[in-house]
């Protein structure tokens, strides 16, 4: 009693330091997802790229190499390889990644164990490297976007970027590069560029489970007339916008900035509205990986 007692005092005193608990809606809807998700690159992985000799990167490449040379199954490789990764994504990113990882990977292995003798679909290297692709891709997205992994390249490439002067995305292509040519030598080239294809649709899946369809983008304006671009944009864009105070460096002059967000579809009605109240005005795009809370909800476009 007197450890929660302390414990609620201390929550009361800090609440900005407090740790939101899952509602269990959402711990049920992450388990759901995790659990679908890593069934699905399971399938991709023994119904359409295995049995072909197609391999993906990362841990998982290497385990399909491995499986190959020595004849044990896959699936123990999947998990044991993976191992090391869960204290350091313990570690590097939390408990809750760290249990979601090692969950989604037990999972990924006992369906690449209980498919294993399910007959391919296609013995077509082309097809299966599309649509294998295509299935690993939503599989690992849904994971990370749930909060979760699949494989541990990514942990190691952030831990090895702190030392060094490359980026992560450049760690991971350098270690997938020698996965997927290491493929050449067990399974022929061929093969190996096969899974090029198969890893390459693999990760435009991703963006795209990961980003949504929808995806959105920020827009930056600066001009004189921002009172009448503003309300076009409320009113014919059906966005909000916000304004903020800037200044000009080589000027020194007092500027306004329009912020607003909108979707991909929008971009195009967005440049014509901006061109047509002040061709001379600074236009700035960028991409946004998610966009919650405020009055991001749209109206009609007119």
């Amino acid at each position: 009693m007197k450890t929660d007692t302390v414990q609620l005092q201390q929550t009361q005193t800090h609440p900005q330091h407090t740790h939101s608990q899952m509602t269990r809606m959402q711990f049920v809807q992450r388990v759901l997802f995790l659990t679908f998700g890593a069934a699905l690159f399971s399938v991709g992985l023994e119904i359409f790229l295995v049995p072909n000799n197609i391999i993906d990167g990362g841990i998982v490449g290497i385990s399909i190499i491995t499986s190959a040379l020595t004849g044990l199954p896959l699936g123990i490789f999947l998990l044991v390889l993976n191992l090391p990764f869960f204290y350091l994504g313990y570690k590097q990113i939390g408990k809750t990644f760290a249990i979601s990882t090692l969950y989604a990977v037990v999972i990924m292995s006992a369906g690449t164990w209980l498919l294993h003798s399910v007959q391919p679909l296609t013995d077509d290297p082309l097809l299966a490297s599309v649509f294998g692709g295509i299935i690993l891709g939503v599989g690992v997205g849904m994971v990370i976007r749930f909060g979760g992994s699949l494989d541990g390249t990514e942990i190691v490439a952030i831990l090895i970027t702190k030392k060094s002067p490359f980026s992560v995305g450049e760690i991971v292509m350098f270690f997938n590069v020698f996965i997927l040519a290491s493929a050449g030598f067990v399974f022929g080239w061929d093969r190996a560029m096969y899974s090029l294809i198969a890893y390459f649709i693999a990760y435009k899946m991703i963006d795209v489970i990961i980003e949504g369809f929808d995806e959105s983008k920020s827009v930056w304006i600066i001009s004189e007339k921002h009172d009448d671009i503003g309300q076009a944009i409320i009113q014919r864009l059906g966005r909000g916008v916000t304004y903020l105070h800037g200044e000009g460096a080589f000027t020194g002059g007092e500027k306004r900035v329009i912020f607003c967000v909108i979707t991909r579809l929008e971009e195009a009605k967005m440049k014509s509205i901006v061109e047509e109240l002040d061709p001379g005005a600074f236009l700035a795009v960028g991409n946004i990986h998610d966009v919650k809370g405020g009055r991001f909800k749209k109206k009609d476009i007119h």
